[in-house]
């Protein structure tokens, strides 16, 4: 599958014997996923060890479907080891905001927020395969907007928050205030609304921010 197709849903039953629908919303991470100027391309070297076989990895914290921890701006403070998983596991809400263009602002968030502490952000992005630094992102005044709303997590699927041509504002606002940022995520294949947001980093022991597998759970009318 590339890297701009939609990804397939499972069905699964809850402990009340209701059907939910799982919807992945991570990038698959190969040698082939968009990178971000500068990043590490990562590198997968399978070897055959007769009986199994085992691969060698080498890339970013920052690679594919990710999830910044604050120490990552910030240079201090909580790593992804430490970050409060009730951040990024919960009730959430996608905004389709691809209408916005390459600049989200306070205007297309507001009257959209209320009751909620997760936010995903669909963008015209979603699902694109090559970089652009032209991606959408965050403003500083949403930003504000967002930390003002004590939002615990803010996800985007584009490859930054904050514009190409930033200063780290938006994810020192954003991660000084506890609010836990995802990058890259794919929704294009998921309508704005109301889920249930799975999203684990690897448990990398100090360190600014982790690959995640990311996912929606979505039990709107099923019985």
């Amino acid at each position: 599958m590339g890297e701009s197709g939609s990804f397939p849903s499972s069905a699964s039953a809850d402990g009340a014997g209701r059907s939910v629908k799982i919807i992945d919303i991570t990038r698959p991470l190969s040698e082939e996923i968009l990178i971000y100027p500068g990043d590490t391309p990562p590198v997968f070297r399978q070897e055959n060890r007769g009986h199994y076989f085992i691969t060698a990895l080498h890339m970013s914290t920052h690679t594919g479907t990710h999830i910044d921890a604050p120490a990552h701006y910030l240079k201090t403070g909580t790593t992804i080891d430490t970050i409060p998983l009730s951040h990024v596991m919960g009730p959430c809400r996608v905004l389709d905001v691809s209408r916005a263009g390459t600049s989200i602002g306070p205007s297309h968030l507001h009257g959209r927020l209320k009751g909620i502490d997760r936010l995903l952000l669909k963008t015209s992005f979603s699902g694109a395969g090559r970089f652009d630094e032209n991606y959408p992102s965050l403003t500083a005044d949403a930003a504000r907007l967002i930390t003002g709303c004590d939002m615990k997590c803010i996800g985007i699927d584009s490859p930054s928050i904050e514009s190409y041509e930033c200063d780290g504002t938006v994810h020192r606002e954003l991660l000084s205030r506890g609010c836990i940022i995802i990058e890259l995520l794919d929704l294009s294949a998921v309508e704005e609304g109301d889920y249930i947001l799975v999203a684990l980093p690897l448990r990398l022991t100090g360190l600014d921010g982790s690959p995640a597998r990311v996912v929606l759970i979505d039990n709107h009318g099923c019985e």
